[in-house]
């Protein structure tokens, strides 16, 4: 099993969520057999900048992000200082108020789940094929 962490401490910041993606890249190149196809691959990455996105928006400004390799399966958590959950919303079609990353991700992962810590905020992970 192949892990990796991350943290990250700027508010909204573009340069954070790239680097999360890079990150994520880069940690998925090194994994050894069996190897995750580019489709899987570029499925993670999105799901990276969706999670890393969200928490720096709505979870406080900062967050750390875990990915850890399966044999058949990548785990992408995302840990941050906010107790609220992610909430499914009708996307917003006309504005910039955004509505659409929960809801993907969730049909992109075989399961996503939010769990509350007990000294404060919460981990969102999602489950990807490999």
């Amino acid at each position: 099993m192949d892990t990796m962490s991350l943290n990250m401490a700027t508010v909204r910041s573009a340069t954070s969520v790239s680097d999360a993606r890079g990150s994520a890249r880069d940690f998925l190149k090194g994994l050894g057999p069996p190897a995750i196809a580019l489709e899987a691959a570029d499925t993670v990455v999105l799901v990276v900048s969706e999670l890393v996105t969200n928490a720096l928006r709505h979870g406080g400004g900062t967050c750390t992000l875990d990915l850890t390799a399966h044999t058949d399966s990548i785990e992408v958590a995302v840990h941050d200082p906010s107790p609220r959950a992610p909430r499914m919303r009708t996307p917003d079609l006309n504005g910039c108020t955004g509505g659409f990353g929960w809801p993907m991700v969730n049909r992109l992962a075989r399961s996503t789940a939010v769990t509350r810590q007990t000294a404060g905020g919460k981990t969102v992970s999602a489950s990807l094929a490999r």
